[in-house]
């Protein structure tokens, strides 16, 4: 791997102690993640094929990929901190005969069925703190529920912003952000709306990074965004999100989680999100969606829920992330997101349900199991998803395997298929 690219993080370390740097903490972690599925021609184990214009549609096959993070926070002076994350990912050859594709599109490719070795600084950031206002700016990850980092994949998309947060108000933390890059797929990830900016990538089944992990202009000229989490009435979190995404759309979104006390272990959710469109998709429809949750914790190390969402029949864009390939395969906040079939839930007309379950059996492992069906009547299209998955952490060593069952319509052509998984992270 082109590691000589993560020297920033490393010069950052060595540096410290010359520059009284204080409170250094390093962390990181190093993963290997494998998939395989027998959708389309291929069996399970099988590689697939990653041909010269790209992984082929449906072809079915595995995925393999390794990832290096390596993380250093500090305080500059008393009031300022600082934090630089750098990552490295390789597919180590194995795209050329154990598997037929990787996990990230941040490889790219220079010819052939080869990937490149990528190496980038995916964060770089200051804060500073007066009173109980902070301010950070510089390349970060962001947790909000229409812009955000996508971590399931083996690395996540992070941003350049600059966040203003303000605890002054009992109970109420306020968010202020400027969103003006981002190094994942944009909003119109297949370039299929004329005039929206595309960082594209040949390679990787995540559909969320871009080619290089290269950081480009959100969007077209980047978002505002606006928000206000409460917690005066101590059972309820609630919050409030406005977002002014440039020349594409003003969005909204709307959630309240309540800890019931009349039923110990009770919890309740209800979300409503919309996305009302302007400038380049001004002649385009607007799109709306809302979800409820009822969950039951009541018993210790078990975790049952059930969700429920529909979108509007008409929208253009998905109620989902609108960092990364929104009008495919972008990951949406809403209860009923699927385990492993991402680009669903939040499309016009779908109407989704979902049962989870998970129970930490001690000194054994965690066992979780989902089952999710979405239908979209506009046009016939439905997906049926089972998903069961063991974690297990052995020291700074986690893993976990998983088995999803898929029946969707509108893959593999209508025929069910399976897919199993490994992930095996190690933490430093």
């Amino acid at each position: 791997m082109k590691l000589v690219k993560m020297s920033l993080a490393t010069a950052v370390l060595l540096g410290a102690s010359a520059f009284a740097i204080d409170n250094v903490k390093v962390n990181g972690d190093a993963k290997l993640y494998y998939t395989t599925d027998d959708k389309g021609t291929a069996n399970l184990f099988e590689s697939g094929a990653l041909g010269e214009g790209g992984p082929r549609v449906d072809s079915g096959g595995a995925a393999a990929d390794t990832a290096l993070r390596l993380g250093v926070t500090g305080d500059l002076l008393k009031g300022v901190s600082f934090g630089v994350t750098g990552y490295a990912v390789s597919a180590l050859g194995l795209e050329k005969n154990l598997v037929g594709n990787t996990w990230t599109g941040a490889h790219g490719r220079s010819s052939g069925t080869a990937v490149d070795d990528r190496a980038w600084i995916g964060e770089a950031w200051l804060a500073t703190t007066v009173g109980k206002t902070t301010a950070k700016v510089g390349r970060m990850e962001l947790d909000t529920p229409l812009v955000y980092s996508e971590k399931w994949s083996i690395v996540p998309n992070t941003f350049g912003a600059g966040v203003l947060i303000n605890q002054d108000l009992p109970d109420t933390t306020l968010v202020a952000a400027w969103v003006g890059q981002g190094n994942g797929l944009n909003v119109a990830g297949a370039n299929s709306l004329g005039g929206i900016d595309n960082n594209s990538s040949g390679v990787g089944i995540d559909g969320y990074m871009g080619a290089g992990a290269s950081f480009g202009t959100f969007i077209n000229s980047g978002a505002y965004a606006a928000g206000a989490i409460n917690n005066s009435f101590k059972p309820l979190v609630a919050q409030a999100w406005y977002y002014n995404v440039s020349s594409i759309a003003d969005a909204f979104w709307l959630q309240a989680d309540w800890d019931c006390q009349l039923v110990k272990g009770v919890k309740v959710g209800a979300q409503y999100s919309k996305m009302d469109t302007k400038g380049l998709l001004a002649t385009h429809d607007d799109s709306s969606a809302y979800a409820f949750k009822l969950g039951y914790e009541g018993i210790e190390n078990l975790k049952v829920s059930a969700a429920y969402s529909k979108a509007d029949e008409k929208g253009t864009l998905k109620i989902a992330n609108v960092a990364t390939n929104n009008l495919e395969t972008a990951e949406s906040k809403l209860y009923t997101e699927t385990f492993w079939n991402r680009g669903w839930v939040g499309r016009a007309d779908a109407q989704s349900w979902n049962v989870k379950a998970s129970y930490d059996v001690k000194d054994v492992a965690k066992f979780c199991a989902s089952y999710t069906n979405i239908d979209v009547d506009k046009t016939n299209n439905e997906l049926d998803e089972i998903a069961l998955s063991a974690s297990k952490s052995f020291g700074p060593l986690d893993g976990r395997l998983a088995y999803i069952s898929t029946s969707s319509t509108e893959r593999n052509s209508g025929r069910h298929y399976n897919t199993l998984q490994a992930y095996l992270t190690l933490n430093f």
